[in-house]
């Protein structure tokens, strides 16, 4: 199985070792994971030039940087998203990768092996907010054609993950431990339920009609999506 993780921080605290905790039970020796940490490895601000969306991902000014993660994300089995809770949102330095990838949304060209993939997003907060930070972060899998996501957010009641009292660090584990059994279950099998299959009906047919964007256009017809086949 292949992992790709993207961190939305450098610090270790709760939400990297709650990470580690389902990297443990994922994970044996034929697992190979890729990590990547922002702001390390995450672009410049996207300064909205539209050439991902309008010409090809590969004329980014950042591709450089954002096309080593985006392979990595399309040759994954899972794929894991996780940041902290930030003023009630993810950090900025893992939406400035996120909003680099806008050209995968099923609106534009969603890669086809996005839609046989497991996601999990993870978020903790000290106080509340962490169950806001792993709907938005769905959002965007949900958006790339991902059909089965899982999520963890967890309000820890401490600002580190070395104050996190006993009892809930066992709690953890044990709804770690859970959902990993869940995940690897359908690690290799998911397939696309009603809401996606809806959502790429719906951009197929908005395809058909693009009379702007003849990459994104141009892309559906050389999958045979607007002929009505479909990426699963």
């Amino acid at each position: 199985m292949r992992i790709t993780v993207l961190h939305g921080q450098m610090h270790r605290g709760s939400t990297y070792n709650i990470t580690r905790l389902f990297l443990d039970r994922l994970s044996d020796e034929n697992t190979e994971i890729n990590e990547f940490f922002m702001p390390r490895d995450a672009p410049p601000f996207c300064i909205g030039c539209y050439n991902c969306f309008t010409k090809s991902e590969s004329q980014c000014p950042h591709a450089d940087t954002v096309q080593p993660v985006a392979k990595a994300i399309e040759e994954a089995d899972l794929l894991i998203l996780e940041s902290p809770c930030y003023v009630l949102g993810m950090t900025g330095q893992l939406k400035t990768f996120l909003d680099h990838m806008g050209y995968r949304w099923m609106a534009h060209r969603p890669h086809p092996k996005m839609f046989g993939k497991v996601g999990l997003v993870i978020s903790t907060a000290a106080g509340v907010g962490a169950k806001k930070v792993t709907k938005v972060l769905r959002s965007h899998l949900f958006h790339w054609g991902v059909p089965q996501i899982y999520r963890y957010g967890k309000n820890v009641g401490a600002a580190s993950w070395e104050t996190v009292k006993p009892e809930m660090k066992a709690e953890i584990e044990k709804e770690v431990n859970r959902i990993a059994t869940r995940i690897m279950k359908e690690v290799g099998r998911a397939k696309p339920r009603v809401k996606t299959k809806a959502l790429f009906e719906v951009m197929r047919m908005s395809q058909k009609a693009n009379d702007w964007n003849p990459t994104d256009k141009e892309y559906w017809l050389k999958n045979g999506w607007l002929d009505g086949n479909k990426p699963w």
